[in-house]
Formats: C-alpha cells, sequence, structure tokens
C-alpha cells in the first residue's frame, strides 16, 4: 500500500519535533522525524533494536557513544543495539531524517538522562 507523509500517522515528541510512522509493524518500523533548530532528543539506547538514520534535508548531530557525527543531506549511519546515541539539531534550520528501526524500537528503550518520556 502507497504511504504518504501527509496522511501518516503523525506524533509529536520532545520540545516541538514531529514524526510520522511511514512503517510501523513489529519487525520494522521507519519514521519520517523533524525536529526544529536547536532541539535535540534524549541520551537513549535499545536493547534489541538496531537503527539506521538518514537525512533528508537540513544538518543533523548525532552523538554515537561519545563519538560525534555531523550527517548532511543523503547521510546516514547505523546505531547497533545498546549502543547509546542522541540525535540533535544544532543548526538554525529544521531538520527532516528517517528513523529505520529492526525490530521496532518502541518499548525498547532505556534512557540515559531526562525523564521526559520519548517513544520512538
Amino acid at each position: 500500500m502507497k504511504i504518504s507523509k501527509q496522511y501518516a500517522e503523525h506524533y509529536n515528541w520532545g520540545n516541538q519535533c514531529d514524526g510520522w510512522h511511514l512503517v510501523k509493524n513489529n519487525e520494522l518500523s521507519i519514521i519520517h522525524e523533524r525536529m526544529p533548530a536547536k532541539t535535540a532528543e534524549v541520551n537513549h539506547y535499545h536493547h534489541q533494536a538496531q537503527q539506521f538514520f538518514f537525512v533528508l534535508s537540513g544538518t543533523a548531530t548525532i552523538d554515537i557513544a561519545g563519538k560525534i557525527s555531523v550527517l548532511q543531506k543523503n547521510e546516514g549511519i547505523e546505531v547497533p543495539p545498546l549502543t547509546p546515541h542522541q540525535m540533535r539539531n544544532d543548526s538554525e534550520d529544521d531538520v527532516e531524517f528517517l528513523v529505520i528501526s529492526q525490530p521496532n524500537s518502541r518499548g525498547d528503550r532505556t534512557q540515559l538522562w531526562d525523564n521526559s518520556p520519548i517513544n520512538r
């Protein structure tokens, strides 16, 4: 079945961030996310899920186990299970990216700081 961000299940997370579920089942999750300027996700890791982040527009900064990577449009990075990571938008513009999780990361998350719940 064809999917569009326009019709996908939408949710808000963090500080004015958006997510759209493009694929949502137990084996696979693909989410299109938008982070406004100067926002960040909570540092966390997943017990089972491996993830791949792929930037569609803007510039994202990701901290993976203390190593900082800057991702430009059309660049991505893999995060293995049990690896602490935090996606940030340190820029002055929105960043949009895909988060691909296998298996689905819902309920598979341990936060390393900040008590605000974010379910991805």
